[in-house]
């Protein structure tokens, strides 16, 4: 099955999830000391989507203990995303495909961690996106960050068709607990 398929199917079952486990931020948001990110790392979030898994507890959490945060912001299509730092408290902006993000005038950061969205995901790390390869670039481009993926444990599906520029993620986090590849 090629990728475009799958997107339609993995976005299908996403949003049975979603309706299925609705503490699903409060369960992932349990699994912060398994993450083992250093004391003062940037944490760089996302703001969910639609049905995406939701990391905004998580991000209090981690924010809690003294944790920078940031966004990504989409600069240029094509482009790897910018990260901006963010407060709770920071208003955001609708971009171009309806993606709450921080002001152009938000300070820019490098992360030390990213919180990624995907659609599915399988054993070896790799996640299915959304299609743009915004991930993809970015974290082709960022040298030693620990890239975790944000889902619900039924995302995952045995194997995912990929490509040369496919870049897997070092770790997952669901309800069911954090899993390292």
């Amino acid at each position: 099955m090629d990728k475009s398929e799958l997107r339609k199917l993995a976005r299908t079952r996403r949003a049975g999830l979603a309706r299925d486990v609705p503490d699903l931020m409060a369960r992932i948001a349990a699994f912060v000391d398994d993450l083992k990110i250093p004391a003062h790392a940037i944490v760089a979030g996302y703001w969910p989507i639609r049905d995406e898994a939701d990391p905004r507890a998580l991000m209090a959490v981690l924010a809690a203990r003294g944790h920078a945060l940031a966004l990504p912001r989409i600069e240029t299509k094509g482009a790897v995303l910018s990260f901006r730092r963010w407060r709770e408290s920071d208003a955001l902006v609708d971009n171009h495909h309806g993606i709450a993000e921080p002001r152009a005038e938000a300070e820019r950061v490098v992360p030390d961690a990213v919180l990624v969205p995907l659609l599915a995901f399988d054993a070896s790390g790799h996640r299915l996106g959304y299609g743009g390869g915004y991930y993809d670039r970015t974290l082709a481009a960022l040298k030693d960050i620990l890239s975790v993926g944000i889902a619900y444990a039924g995302q995952e599906i045995p194997e995912l068709p990929r490509v040369a520029h496919d870049r897997p993620l070092d770790a997952i986090l669901t309800e069911a607990g954090y899993r390292v590849f």
